[in-house]
């Protein structure tokens, strides 16, 4: 599949798998276009029967691109004021939006309900989803993410400063160099990559897309959109969130506080994850996955017995 028009705007979207299967949508992280998916991991999912869909998030990869002008200091007074006023103020979007583009694809391709797979900012996304959207969410899966709150364990300084606040070359070269010494921080270590995986990973993307400003706004869409756990607490569909022992990136922390403000949620620590999805450990996490999903279709098969 190309381009579709969702939520107002040109969104890029795959889809593996039987058409007919129960649909399983895919939310990337920060900055990461959908060939981060490892297709491994996603033939994991095929092979038992889901519909697969991925997609480009707004501002990265082949989707729309926004014009707005970013800030030079993400923690800007114009993103605090957006965050406590809940506004967009000068903030281009929030993540409230980049959720209204996931529902704007199912509604788009005629899909009433899905599972959702949300992967970092992604995970974040998923729980805007799953609490705006409940009719439309038949379970939820968080990878490597965080509620957001204020207080969390942040990443080692260095680390910090290089994601966050070190700006992006549009020079190929000099934007894979970077790519390069973050990934190779913040990965699972002996993850079971063959080599020059990550160096060739890295290039392709750039290749594809290299557009540093779209990941500027989205980290702008994050900071403005604040503190998730308003929306944890309003989430009713079976959430599961899945974390690495081993992630500097996006602390364990962040996950457990998912966990604690979603009802009933489910947590699953992986020894040694890193912010990544390794050979090492694709299956083990695919099966966590669809375990949970089929469990939710499971239990709807039994109330409808028992109705």
């Amino acid at each position: 599949m190309s381009i579709i028009q969702a939520n107002g705007i040109d969104l890029k979207v795959e889809e593996y798998g039987p058409s007919d299967g129960p649909v399983l949508l895919l939310i990337s992280g920060w900055s990461v276009q959908l060939t981060f998916w490892p297709k491994p991991f996603l033939k994991h999912f095929t092979d038992a029967g889901f519909r697969v869909i991925i997609f480009d998030n707004r501002d990265v990869g082949l989707s729309q691109k926004f014009k707005r002008n970013v800030t030079t200091y993400p923690f800007a007074p114009h993103i605090m004021a957006s965050r406590y006023l809940r506004r967009k103020l000068l903030v281009a979007y929030t993540l409230e939006d980049m959720a209204a583009d996931a529902i704007g694809i199912l509604d788009t391709l005629d899909i009433p309900r899905a599972h959702i797979l949300g992967l970092s900012m992604g995970g974040m996304i998923a729980q805007i989803v799953a609490a705006k959207y409940p009719k439309r969410v038949r379970s939820t899966s968080i990878l490597m993410s965080s509620s957001n709150r204020f207080g969390l364990p942040l990443p080692p300084s260095r680390l910090l400063f290089d994601v966050f606040f070190k700006r992006r070359s549009r020079d190929p070269e000099k934007n894979l160099a970077a790519s390069q010494r973050i990934w190779q921080r913040i990965r699972t270590q002996d993850g079971g990559y063959p080599p020059n995986d990550l160096s060739d990973t890295l290039t392709a993307t750039i290749d594809r897309a290299n557009y540093p400003a779209g990941r500027q706004r989205q980290l702008e869409a994050i900071m403005a959109t604040g503190d998730l756990r308003r929306f944890g607490r309003k989430i009713v569909s079976p959430t599961l969130v899945i974390h690495g022992s081993a992630d500097l990136l996006s602390r364990p922390h962040g996950g457990v506080d998912v966990a604690e403000n979603i009802k009933g949620a489910k947590f699953e620590l992986i020894d040694g994850l890193g912010h990544d999805l390794p050979p090492s450990k694709i299956d083990q996490i695919a099966k966590l996955v669809i375990e949970h999903a089929r469990a939710e279709t499971d239990t709807k098969k039994r109330l409808k017995r028992v109705v």
